[in-house]
Order: C-alpha cells, then structure tokens, then sequence
C-alpha cells in the first residue's frame, strides 16, 4: 500500500479523496492554487503545496507543477479526482514515467475513451449498443450532410474531444447543417484545441443511464449497478439517482453484465463509468468516463463500497474484492449538486458564506469543502457541494431528502437548492417519469409564465 498520495484536485473531491486516504493510514498532499489556499482539503492534509495563481492553467492543469510537489514532498501515488487532469493520458503517463502511481486507468484506455468516435468503434466491437452514427470521425461538411441522410434527421453532431455540452448542437433539417456544423466546429476549437466531429441520430426522449464499473487492469471486473442522470441543463447533470425508476431487474442485469464484460475484455484499471441512452427499452452507449465520477456517493450508498478507497487498493495492486456473489444493492440514493448560483438565472454566486449548517440524521451524507467563513472564489465550477440521501425505498428517499434539504443552512451566497426543492415535488419527478429533455422544457415553460405575467401588470396604451 502506499505511504504518501498527492491529491491533484481541489474542493469536495479533494477532501473526499484526503478522507479515504486517512482511513487507508496514508498521508495526504493537497495541491492548492493561491486562492484556495484556506480550502479544508488544505487546511486537513497531512502536508500541502501552493502550485500557482488562481487560474486552473497556471495551478490545477500545470503538469510540472503537480509533478514537482510530488517529488519535493516524496509522494508515491498521484489521485486526479474528476476533471481537470483526470482524463488527460499525458498527464497519467507522465505520471508513470516520473516514478509515481497513477491512481486511474492505464493511459492508453484514457486515450482511447476520451476520442468518443474511438471509444464508440471500440465499445461496439466488445458487444455495447450503440447510436447510429458516422462510423469514426466525419472528414467535412459534405461527409456529415451525407451520414445525416443516411442515419435520417434529426441528428446531433458533437464534438470528438467535447464535453459539458460544449461542441454540440441538435439539427433537425437539412437546411440547418451548415450553420451548426460551422458553429459546432468553432465551439469545439475554442475550449478543446480539436475541431474534429461525428455525429449520431438524435434521440427525443431518452433517459441518462450509466453503469458504475470497476477492474483490476488483469482481467476481472464487474458493475456496481446504474444511476439514473436524466435531470440535466444544458447536458450537465442535477439530479442523480440509483437504481434508475424505469429499469427493470431483468434490463439492470442485461446492461450491468454487458458493461463487465467489456471491463475484463479491454483490461482495464480502476473506477470506469458506462454512459448510454435508453429509449423504448433499448439501450445506446455514448461515452465511456475514466474516473471517479461527480455521482459516486449514489453507487456508494447502494452497495455499501467506498469506491475511492477501491480506486486506491487496486492502484497499489490489491486484488479487486468485490464480484457479483458479495455485490448487494439495497435500497435507493439520490444526489443533488449543489451550486452557487442564482436557482433562477443560474448565473455563478461566488462570495462568502456567513452561515453554514449541514443536514444530518439516518441515511443523509453531504459531501462539500464550505464551512462558515469560506469564500468561494470566481474561478472554477460553481458545484460547492452534494447532498446525498438513502432510504429502504424510492418514496423514503424523497421524504429523508426533503427534509434534509430544507434542514441545510448556506447563507450569504446563492444556491441552487430552492430549485432542488421544486423539482423533487413535481409530480413528473414522483412518478419517476422524466427525459434528459424534461428540466429545460420546465424552465423554459415557467420563464415564458413569468414574462407574460410581466407584461400583463404593464398598463395599456391609451
């Protein structure tokens, strides 16, 4: 097992990482830039680096830097968290090729996951569904307007290196392609540096389905059950939930069998999660993430398997410890991210927090870095926490995270958990019946009321 292990991450995954490290009786490193030198990551790790300014170019994506903080403070393994570097393969071999253990997948599996036209040849190849598409990477626009004809509109081109919804745009006709493909294309160059995209056929009510996987990089592997992720805005996530509300026993073993198959099949190592679509009982792969996941805590409150603490065992090269005869999910999780934004406008709400009480009691976990006092800076994602719930049952679920979310006090910023609250009442969301299109149609149908009740207290024109 590892003596020493750098956190190259900030927030509530660095602590939830510094957390699991501290059980294993590993001493943690946290990496900080300098505005977050008074994080409680930093503030509990064992020992901790500055590693540049504020901005994640200069700190949390300085590959030198992080390196350097290993070997000053004599670190043997490396833990990326989720996003940032996590899913960069230059860094995890950099990190190899340095001395240290990266504690992730290997990095040709980071690679070939994180082009998505790859990651869909290869899935497909192993036995996963996929959307139809463009086989690989479209080479130009005539390419795409011809694919397009052939899949049949409407069709969604992304971007091959995208993420967070960035790159990609819906078209629903012929006439529209151009402008979205140049669109797209210029999205995609701008935050990516890669310009490259494919396309799928666009599906009009599907649900987010992804299934937890776990391998030791030898062969074995196996799935932790599903997350349901179809409450979303803007292709970010919301709401999590687990097991899905729609999935049959029968369709959850189908999936999850599939999913483990082609763990042990690519040998892959570490934490993995399978993303798909699912509509009219079929089930469509679209990406694979090569990391702990945002949503981790909903598999974890299900199984009863600190994943984190999993993550790091097989990095150390212990065998993987949890297969389908001791695997029991019981009962039902949900998560909701907690961000500093306006629950209306969603426009980022950095500042201090004056007043700070996490809910508690049976089955409530809250996973967050904020204490009072803390100041949020403006540089980085708005997510400040994550309020997770278990209960024996869906419907106690929904009564433990009521309650917790009315129990919990952020004061002097603004967050999304009025919004939380209202979703979690509607009836649509009780029923469990909801696509990845539901949110945004609310918000947009609430906002269009709002307006025209403005305009109805306006007087009228003489």
């Amino acid at each position: 097992m590892f003596k020493k292990v750098l956190i190259a991450n900030r927030g509530e995954i660095a602590l939830r990482i510094h957390r699991a490290c501290k059980e294993l009786g590993i001493q943690s490193v946290a990496v900080h830039s300098t505005a977050d030198a008074n994080a409680m990551a930093v503030r509990l790790a064992d020992e901790s680096v500055c590693i540049g300014p504020p901005a994640a170019k200069d700190s949390y994506l300085n590959i030198p830097a992080i390196l350097t903080a290993a070997a000053v403070t004599g670190a043997d393994a490396i833990h990326p968290g989720y996003g940032f570097l996590s899913e960069n393969a230059e860094f995890a071999r950099m990190v190899e090729e340095h001395g240290f253990t990266f504690i992730g997948p290997k990095p040709e599996h980071i690679d070939c996951m994180g082009d998505k036209a790859v990651a869909k040849e290869t899935v497909k190849k192993l036995g996963l569904p996929v959307v139809p598409g463009s086989d690989g990477v479209l080479t130009s626009l005539e390419d795409g307007i011809k694919t397009a004809k052939k899949v049949g509109y409407p069709v969604l081109i992304k971007a091959v290196s995208g993420g967070g919804g960035k790159g990609m745009k819906v078209i629903r006709k012929e006439s529209e392609f151009e402008e979205a493909w140049n669109t797209a294309r210029r999205e995609a160059k701008n935050n990516f540096g890669d310009d490259s995209m494919y396309l799928e056929k666009y599906l009009d009510k599907p649900r987010h389905i992804e299934v937890q996987v776990f391998g030791d990089g030898k062969g074995e592997g196996i799935s932790l059950g599903e997350r349901d992720c179809s409450i979303q805005r803007r292709h970010q996530k919301v709401i999590e939930e687990g097991p899905s509300p729609v999935l049959t026993p029968e369709q959850r073993e189908y999936i999850g069998t599939l999913s483990a198959d082609v763990v042990r099949k690519l040998g892959y190592r570490g934490a993995g999660t399978f993303e798909f679509l699912y509509q009219d009982n079929e089930f469509f792969f679209i990406e694979m993430n090569t990391r702990i996941q945002v949503e981790h805590p909903v598999t974890e409150m299900i199984t009863g398997i600190d994943l984190v603490t999993e993550q790091i065992r097989i990095a150390a090269g212990e065998p993987l410890l949890i297969n389908k005869d001791n695997l029991r999910l019981r009962g039902h999780a949900i998560e909701i991210r907690i961000n500093a934004e306006d629950p209306k406008t969603f426009m980022p709400s950095p500042g201090e927090i004056t007043q700070f009480h996490a809910a508690g009691g049976l089955g409530v976990r809250l996973d967050s870095a904020i204490y009072t006092g803390y100041k949020i800076p403006p540089y980085y994602d708005s997510m400040i926490g994550k309020l997770i719930v278990h209960g024996r049952t869906r419907e106690e679920a929904l009564k433990r995270l009521r309650r917790a979310i009315h129990e919990t006090v952020i004061d002097g910023v603004k967050t999304t958990l009025p919004l939380h609250a209202w979703i979690i009442d509607h009836p649509d969301f009780i029923k469990g019946d909801y696509t990845i299109h539901w949110l945004e149609k609310q918000l947009a149908a609430m906002a269009e009321a709002e307006k025209d009740a403005s305009a109805g207290d306006k007087p009228k024109a003489a």
